[in-house]
């Protein structure tokens, strides 16, 4: 029993470790990005304020919402910063069981998850929600007035950027599923009509409620998925019989 244990406790010793240098690292990022707090809720709240009427802002309801905004803005832009040092450390979490030739990719990995998650937050910002905040607004009558709270608000827009960048990082996790052998680009390729069917309903959970930024996010997210089909194809566990041979020897 001991020897069967060790090994799972050893990897909740070691997942915890991780976990702590994560939360670490955030909290170095917020410290430093605090510094730039106003300035970073000034760039996340563009996007909104383009498309408000002429004169119309946004609000707060309770004395202590305007202070905590900061701090969520700071959280936003202390996860970007530590956005290479988490990825490292998820790396280093499942290197040992890479082959000796894979835990040499650390560095491209830290590069193009980083890479990848920000271009998935930058879509979000910069593509998805001028076209999501407009249809939203656009409910606004005469007898109707937005009055967007800046709580809910920066709420809202944390979720949209963390699920944009997250949603980026497919290609990754096809990688590691692939040198698992968990999947194969023949099985992808398969049932790429249910990848579809998935890609636009996590499409419709991300974004507004509106047809158009649903098929401006989902054509994206489909292309990554054709491009994770290239990457198990030529990664999967079909071209690691070399590696086992290395470990083998």
């Amino acid at each position: 029993m001991p020897d069967l244990q060790m090994p799972f406790t050893a990897h909740l010793a070691e997942l915890r470790k991780r976990l702590i240098i994560c939360f670490g690292a955030v909290g170095i990022g917020f410290a430093a990005a605090y510094a730039f707090s106003a300035e970073i809720f000034s760039w996340l709240v563009q996007p909104l304020i383009k498309v408000l009427p002429p004169g119309d802002k946004l609000v707060f309801t309770a004395l202590p919402e305007a202070f905590f905004i900061y701090l969520k803005a700071s959280l936003i832009g202390g996860i970007v910063l530590a956005s290479p040092v988490i990825f490292y450390e998820l790396w280093m979490f499942v290197a040992p069981g890479l082959h000796q030739k894979e835990k040499k990719f650390v560095l491209p990995f830290v590069i193009i998850s980083t890479l990848l998650f920000a271009a998935g937050a930058l879509f979000g910002y910069y593509v998805i929600f001028p076209v999501g905040f407009r249809f939203l607004v656009g409910f606004s009558t005469e007898n109707i007035r937005a009055l967007p709270s800046l709580q809910l608000y920066l709420s809202f827009c944390l979720k949209l950027l963390l699920g944009f960048g997250l949603v980026f990082e497919f290609p990754v996790l096809a990688y590691f599923l692939g040198r698992a052998g968990i999947i194969n680009s023949r099985m992808m390729a398969k049932n790429r009509r249910v990848a579809v069917l998935l890609i636009f309903i996590i499409a419709a959970v991300l974004t507004p409620p509106d047809i158009v930024s649903q098929i401006i996010l989902a054509i994206p997210l489909y292309l990554l998925f054709e491009g994770s089909i290239l990457i198990v194809r030529f990664t999967g566990r079909k071209k690691t019989e070399e590696g086992a041979k290395e470990e083998m020897e």
